[in-house]
């Protein structure tokens, strides 16, 4: 198991740091985090494992919890994704699930791919789609960039 203590400035020794650890178990990893923020007190820990890593690209899941202690009342909240990436890097896609305990429940999910064309030429395109499951209608957004370098 490895502990680590990070800030994201300078190492200031008045300032208290987040503490993350990580541990193998079975074939994947059990990690954590504890930290504050002006938010308040918070912790996340999960469990992430890669189920599979070949020809078809790599695909990650993760299953984690929050709690967060604040001045203006606390919460908890529990997630799972899933990260998949090509062979060649050049598409992508996640799927997110989370709900808030006594709160609404989220889905996003997201998409994107690269063609090259020629060494100099490229298409990149995507899309992400965000909805508060049982209200209202998703949010959706595309975007697209032809780029062709002189």
């Amino acid at each position: 198991m490895s502990i680590e203590c990070m800030q994201s400035r300078r190492i200031d020794p008045t300032r208290p740091c987040d503490m993350t650890w990580g541990k193998q178990v079975g074939k994947g990893t059990v990690f954590g985090t504890l930290g504050n923020s002006d938010q308040g007190l918070y912790g996340k820990g999960g469990y992430k494992q890669d189920i599979f890593n070949d020809a078809r690209g790599k695909l990650e899941g993760q299953a984690y919890g929050t709690r967060v202690l604040g001045p203006n009342g606390d919460s908890s909240s529990l997630g799972g994704k899933l990260d998949w990436n090509n062979v060649n890097k050049d598409a992508r896609a996640t799927l997110e699930i989370t709900k808030q305990i006594h709160g609404p429940t989220n889905l996003d999910a997201s998409a994107s791919k690269v063609w090259n064309f020629d060494k100099n030429t490229r298409l990149s395109a995507g899309g992400t789609v965000t909805q508060e499951l049982g209200h209202g209608k998703p949010d959706y957004g595309v975007g697209a960039t032809f780029q062709h370098d002189f």
